[in-house]
């Protein structure tokens, strides 16, 4: 089992790396693998509405999303991290995030299905849970199992040294990293007793016209 941490934070061993971090650790002693997926610092675009996504399940801009791509289609869980900018996510991980899902989406791939998927977010003071309902649509939206722990994904501090003195907040990680194995095992233990998927329908949209 392998969990995918991505770092949506331009500071690669920030606030943000230091929740995951915790995550990480507890992944490890609940005998769950982990990577850490850094969206780094180099411009990401935001998605050019063109739709050749639906051709090859990769998008047209071939960045660090295609590379988070590749690995994500063999993961089996998610953890998605993002500082706190603007009450919203950090204006790289937005685009990350939103080309990401709209690719497998339109390809229709199983990249996402049915895996457990959770959101962190760090926050100085304010922000954290507009940013945390954004992460959360996305999961939603993509039939991923969205993974909870005691009391919302987020830590608090300004820089790594305050986030380790929210105790708190770095439970919360450890738990959230719990139940992400436990859901992991779960699934595991489902496909072995071939205990049948879902039935899928073919999507329905329908616009709301005057």
């Amino acid at each position: 089992m392998n969990v995918i941490l991505v770092n949506g934070s331009p500071n690669a061993k920030g606030c943000t790396y230091t929740a995951l971090e915790e995550i990480t650790a507890t992944l490890r002693l609940e005998g769950v693998q982990s990577e850490l997926f850094q969206v780094g610092t180099k411009p990401l675009s935001g998605c050019l509405d063109c739709y050749k996504c639906r051709e090859t399940g990769r998008c047209v801009l071939n960045d660090r999303v295609n590379e988070f791509l590749e690995l994500a289609d063999t993961a089996d869980g998610f953890v998605f991290g993002t500082p706190v900018h603007y009450s919203a996510a950090s204006g790289s991980m937005s685009c990350f995030m939103h080309r990401a899902f709209f690719a497998t989406r339109c390809h229709g791939g199983n990249t996402f299905y049915l895996k457990p998927a959770a959101g962190i977010v760090s926050a100085r003071r304010a922000g954290a849970t507009t940013t945390l309902d954004q992460l959360n649509k996305y999961f939603t939206h993509a039939e991923m199992m969205t993974v909870g722990s005691k009391y919302w994904n987020m830590v608090f501090g300004m820089n790594p040294d305050e986030v380790k003195q929210d105790l708190e907040g770095l439970q919360t990680m450890r738990v959230l990293a719990r139940n992400m194995a436990w859901f992991l095992r779960c699934k595991q233990a489902a496909v072995a007793s071939k205990v049948a998927w879902p039935k899928r329908e073919t999507r329905v949209a329908t616009n709301f016209i005057r």
